[in-house]
């Protein structure tokens, strides 16, 4: 699958370009007066109101096609988007008007290109922005490429994203950046990873545990991803409304390796590991059942409560690693993503995740980077008193917890944070990763959420400790 290939949409072809004005909304009146007289009537004629997101088409002397107009406001990345799939074929090249920023307009440029069709014709050719090689933002470009392969992992149907699938595509990364990776499967993989093995063990396709690694100078920067296939519900199966769009259910495996993915095309200083737990929760005669206590590789006894919250189990596994083997640095910043509650969309909705963080100035920091860069990213809290929830007489653990339901996506973070203890720098993503409904930029389908923010946040700590 072609994971590494993405179309960012842009073209050098400044031969052929039209002019494309990217004009702020409260500027737009004194400009639109700026045109010539005849494109001034076109709009009038035409109807075109300056409301942010609206594009219009402005004709030449000789009546032929001469430029077009955006009106941006200050979500610029997802006007270009609209733009981009306004405009008709050709080049375009891009103004910006009142000083907007070239990196968000070809972000959103590339967002808008993203269609997962394998098996349609391919698409007619679309606008393609003209930069010159020194205009391409190098950041925007790797954040594109990370966006890019987690769509499409997220997007591949289960009887293609098999385990091994996941940790093939996660080979294919490393061997393209030049990173280590091992994959640990097979007889060892009960020892390694305990937890993962009793959730993956009764589907065809083993479960195994990506572990990989790059980079020699900075921060230890750790990212962990819960890869679970397609999840069926194990023996407390769900029905099937909500096993429809289950093969998104290791979107937080796609999240860390597109993360991985744009922090080693941005070259950041840092010492990169990702973990990546990849099973799917079949049925079988080997699955687990409810109230079976089950080892972890941290040697801590879980009482499993439903066969669905297995998400918790495979990450138990992951962040004891991640935080314990003596052949890896301890991370200054241990960061998971997980499609892990129900719980947490309805808190959030759908286009928000749910951040969870031991750490305030941690967490304040990823939103305040999720707001800057349109990719919103929210804290919930980590409320000590539904911790004693998790306790329980049979296991030293339990999976859900006795709190009747509620409060799910705190008792779900809780319950990961017995792996990582209070004093690591730890937050814990819970997202939805598919868009329920297509917009601009945002097809309907796999997406990553909050993988943006928290490329800006692992940016900044690798600034600061260069």
């Amino acid at each position: 699958m072609p994971i590494l290939d993405y179309d960012n949409g842009l073209t050098a072809d400044e031969q052929t370009s039209r002019l494309l004005y990217f004009c702020a909304v409260d500027e737009a009146d004194n400009f639109i007066a700026s045109l010539s007289a005849g494109q001034q009537r076109w709009l009038s004629d035409t109807g075109f109101t300056a409301r942010a997101g609206n594009t219009a088409l402005l004709p030449g002397e000789g009546g032929g096609l001469d430029a077009a107009l955006s009106i941006t406001s200050d979500s610029v990345i997802w006007q270009s988007a609209a733009t981009a799939d306004a405009l008709p074929e050709g080049s375009w090249k891009p103004i910006c008007v009142s000083g907007q920023s070239l990196a968000a307009i070809q972000l959103g440029w590339g967002l808008a290109q993203y269609r997962f069709a394998p098996h349609k014709p391919k698409r007619q050719k679309r606008a393609r922005l003209c930069l010159s090689a020194a205009e391409q933002d190098t950041v925007a470009q790797a954040e594109l490429l990370g966006t890019h392969i987690c769509r499409e992992l997220i997007n591949q149907p289960a009887n293609i994203m098999t385990p091994a699938a996941l940790a093939d595509a996660a080979c294919d990364i490393a061997a393209h950046f030049g990173a280590d990776v091992k994959v640990i499967s097979g007889k060892a993989l009960p020892t390694y990873a305990p937890a993962l093995h009793i959730v993956g063990r009764a589907a065809e396709s083993e479960p195994r545990m990506v572990d990989m690694r790059w980079g020699s100078d900075g921060p230890a920067i750790t990212l962990v991803g819960k890869g679970i296939t397609f999840d069926s519900g194990g023996l407390d199966i769900k029905p099937s409304k909500g096993m429809e769009i289950m093969k998104k259910d290791m979107g937080g495996a796609a999240h860390v390796l597109g993360l991985a993915a744009a922090i080693m095309a941005a070259g950041l200083k840092v010492r990169l590991r990702v973990l990546v737990a990849a099973a799917e929760n079949a049925i079988s005669e080997k699955s687990m059942r409810p109230l079976d206590s089950i080892g972890t590789a941290a040697g801590i006894m879980v009482e499993v409560g439903n066969t669905d919250a297995e998400g918790r189990l495979v990450l138990a596994d992951a962040l004891h690693h991640a935080l314990t083997d003596d052949d890896a640095p301890h991370p200054d910043f241990l960061i998971d993503f997980a499609t892990l509650t129900g719980a947490a969309r309805v808190a959030m909705g759908t286009e928000c995740p749910a951040l969870f963080c031991n750490h305030q100035e941690t967490a304040t920091a990823l939103m305040r980077a999720g707001e800057a860069l349109h990719d919103p990213i929210w804290q919930l809290p980590l409320f000590e008193s539904y911790d004693r929830f998790l306790d329980t007489g049979q296991a030293g653990l339990s999976s859900t917890g006795s709190g009747g339901g509620y409060g799910g996506a705190i008792t779900a973070a809780l319950f990961l944070r017995r792996f990582t203890g209070r004093d690591v720098n730890w937050a814990h993503v819970d997202v939805m990763a598919w868009n329920i409904s297509s917009r601009a930029g945002r097809p309907k389908g796999g997406e990553a959420m909050g993988l943006r923010a928290t490329f800006q946040h692992i940016s900044e700590l690798a600034e600061t400790n260069s």
